[in-house]
C-alpha cells in the first residue's frame, strides 16, 4: 500500500513540475524578448533570396527581412535580433521549446502543422506551389513526361514536398524513387553528382537554387505547380499578443504599400492629413501600438528601416536581381495580387 502511495506521490510531483514549466514558457514572449534585448528568430542559411548569410556573416533574405520587421516594431532597431538556423525538421521542436520566439523559414501553413505543432500561423507572406526541376538534357519539357519515366526523385525531409510529391506520382501512376535530404545543400550536391534525376521543391525555391548554381542554363523548372504553398511567420500558440504583432506587422508593410510609403519618401507622410495614413504611423491621436502593447509609431520605425512589402520583395527577388522573380500572385490586390492586409482601424 504504502508503494502504491510513493508511486502516486511521485507521479503528482512529477505532473506538477510539468505543470509548472508549461506555465513558465506559456505568453509573455515580448516581455522576453524586451528583458534580453533581441528578437530569437529561426531562419534558413542555404536558400539564396529568402534566407542566408553572406561572406560578412550576416543573414539576409526575404524571410529574414520579415523577422527584422518584427524586431523593428517591438524593439524599435530591426539589428536587434539573433537569428537560428534551422534544419526544415527542426522547425516545430525548436518553436516548441522556447529556442526561438518565432519562426520565418519558408513554411507552409497546412491543417497539420497549424494544430499539431502548438503554433499560430501569421499571414501570408509569400505565395507559392510546388515544382520540379531537372537538367535540361534529360530532355523532358512537362511533369506529365516526367511520369513515364523510372527516375530518383530528390526532396527535403521534413517538409510539404514529401507528400505532395508522393500525391504527384501516384496520380500519373510513376515508378518514381522519393529520396529526402535534411537540407537544399544536400539535394544540390547530390543532384549535381548525379544522385538525383529530378529536385522537388517550392518554386521560389527551385528558382534560388537554379539562378545560384554553376550553370542556370543547364537546369529546367518544368512548367505548373502541383501544390498550393502558402509560405510565411509562425510562432507558438501561448502568445496570442505576439502573433497579433507578427500580424500587424505583415498587414502593415503590406498597407504602406497600398499607401505609397516606403523607406525614403515616409518622412513626407508624417503630418498628413488622411485618417487611414494616421492610423498606420500611428500620427496625432492614433493609437494603433496601444492595441498591441507596443510604441503607437512602430511601423515608422518598421518602414523607416525596412521599407514596405514592396521594397523588400524587390531588394531580395525582385526583377534587379539574380532571381528575377515577378511579384505574380505575390502582388496587392489592387493590382490583381492576393497580397490583401486587414484595415488599420
Amino acid at each position: 500500500m504504502k508503494r502504491f502511495v510513493l508511486v502516486g506521490l511521485l507521479v503528482l510531483a512529477v505532473f506538477a513540475m510539468s505543470v509548472g514549466l508549461t506555465a513558465a514558457q506559456d505568453g509573455h514572449i515580448v516581455e522576453r524578448i524586451r528583458d534580453r534585448g533581441e528578437l530569437i528568430c529561426g531562419v534558413n542559411s542555404v536558400l539564396p533570396g529568402f534566407g542566408t548569410q553572406n561572406d560578412a556573416g550576416d543573414f539576409e533574405g526575404f524571410d529574414v527581412d520579415i523577422c527584422r520587421a518584427v524586431a523593428a516594431a517591438i524593439l524599435g532597431d530591426a539589428n536587434a535580433i539573433a537569428f537560428r538556423p534551422l534544419a526544415a525538421a527542426e522547425r516545430p521542436t525548436a518553436l516548441a521549446s522556447g529556442e526561438i520566439d518565432m519562426l520565418s523559414r519558408n513554411t507552409t501553413w497546412t491543417l497539420s502543422r497549424d494544430t499539431e505543432w502548438g503554433a499560430t500561423f501569421g499571414p501570408t507572406t509569400f505565395y507559392d506551389g510546388q515544382g520540379v526541376m531537372v537538367k535540361v538534357d534529360f530532355g523532358v519539357s512537362t511533369i506529365e513526361e516526367l511520369g513515364d519515366e523510372s527516375i530518383v526523385m530528390c526532396a527535403t525531409a521534413g517538409t510539404t514536398t514529401e507528400l505532395n510529391i508522393t500525391d504527384k506520382a501516384n496520380a500519373l501512376g510513376a515508378d518514381w524513387e522519393l529520396n529526402t535530404f535534411p537540407d537544399f545543400d544536400a539535394i544540390m550536391d547530390a543532384y549535381e553528382a548525379g544522385a538525383c534525376d529530378a529536385f522537388t521543391s517550392d518554386i521560389s525555391s527551385l528558382v534560388s537554387r537554379k539562378a545560384t548554381s554553376a550553370d542556370p542554363a543547364a537546369h529546367s523548372i518544368l512548367p505548373g505547380a502541383i501544390s498550393k504553398e502558402p509560405l510565411g511567420p509562425v510562432s507558438p500558440q501561448n502568445d496570442a499578443n505576439f502573433a497579433d504583432i507578427i500580424r500587424w506587422v505583415v498587414w502593415g508593410l503590406l498597407t504602406a504599400e497600398e499607401f505609397g510609403i516606403d523607406s525614403m519618401n515616409i518622412g513626407d507622410f508624417m503630418d498628413s492629413d488622411d485618417a487611414g495614413i494616421g492610423r498606420l504611423l500611428g500620427l496625432g491621436d492614433n493609437v494603433a501600438g496601444d492595441y498591441l502593447g507596443i510604441n503607437d509609431q512602430f511601423m515608422v520605425d518598421v518602414i523607416t528601416q525596412l521599407g514596405n512589402y514592396g521594397e523588400i520583395f524587390d531588394r531580395n527577388l525582385g526583377p534587379d536581381t539574380i532571381f528575377g522573380l515577378e511579384r505574380g500572385f505575390n502582388d496587392l490586390w489592387t493590382n490583381g495580387g492576393l497580397m490583401y492586409a486587414a484595415p488599420f482601424r
